[in-house]
């Protein structure tokens, strides 16, 4: 069986937060439970990968990187979409996730994004940086937010979460769960952070080889460390 490819979007661009590692953090624990898996960058400009790839991971960038990182993500458009239509796992993080929205606000007029999340991004009253919490379907998430845009989604689209502490979207709510697409302001890696989460990827990235039950190894235990520490310090 040849090796999982866990895809990494544009690294070079969408790394500012260390975000593009959850496709790193993925491979890790697919090995752990004896799951042949590798990274596989896939920079701006490069041609569509011919194999489908078990997970896709996109992460957040500077807003100085957005038009960049937009023209690669058109030119791979149709390639994502046919593997959201396969299911295959995505994970977007903070820009990324505005990018595969609608619009974008910048102060020098509006970004229009791949429009393949109903959604848009505008801008807060003020940028907002620090811990974010959210209560998701794996539980209580946590990570770091850092962004001075929210992200508006359509009635009736389902976001990932219910904000316990921070601001995620702006209103109320973070990020957003369409299918096999998450979206999210959640950094840190947020698959490093969240054992619970990561795992839900493993299992969607490797479907029916019962990985899920040994995908776990000592980095959960540092992270639930870390996470509890938080939670007392912001007391939830």
């Amino acid at each position: 069986m040849s090796a999982l490819r866990i895809l990494q979007l544009f690294p070079e661009l969408t790394n500012v937060n260390g975000d593009a590692e959850n496709a790193l953090v993925l491979a890790r624990r697919l090995q752990w439970a004896g799951i042949d898996a590798e990274v596989v960058p896939l920079a701006a400009g490069d041609p569509v990968p011919t194999a489908a790839p078990a997970a896709v991971f996109l992460g957040s960038g500077t807003d100085s990187s957005l038009v960049r990182t937009l023209a690669a993500l058109d030119g791979i458009r149709g390639a994502l979409s046919e593997w959201l239509a396969a299911d295959i796992p995505l994970l977007a993080v903070g820009t990324g996730l505005e990018l595969l929205g609608r619009r974008i606000d910048l102060p020098e007029g509006p970004l229009e994004g791949l429009g393949m999340v109903p959604g848009e991004a505008s801008f807060l009253p003020a940028r907002v940086a620090g811990d974010l919490v959210v209560d998701s379907v794996w539980g209580r998430l946590l990570g770091y937010e850092n962004h001075g845009r929210g992200f508006a989604l359509d009635s009736g689209v389902t976001p990932l979460g219910r904000v316990a502490a921070g601001t995620g979207n702006g209103d109320g709510a973070d990020g957003v769960a369409l299918g096999s697409l998450y979206g999210t302001h959640l950094h840190g890696p947020v698959l490093a952070r969240n054992p619970a989460m990561a795992m839900a990827f493993v299992a969607a990235a490797a479907p029916g080889t019962g990985v899920d039950a040994y995908a776990r190894g000592r980095a959960d235990g540092v992270a639930d460390a870390i996470n509890a520490a938080t939670l007392r310090r912001l007391q939830l």
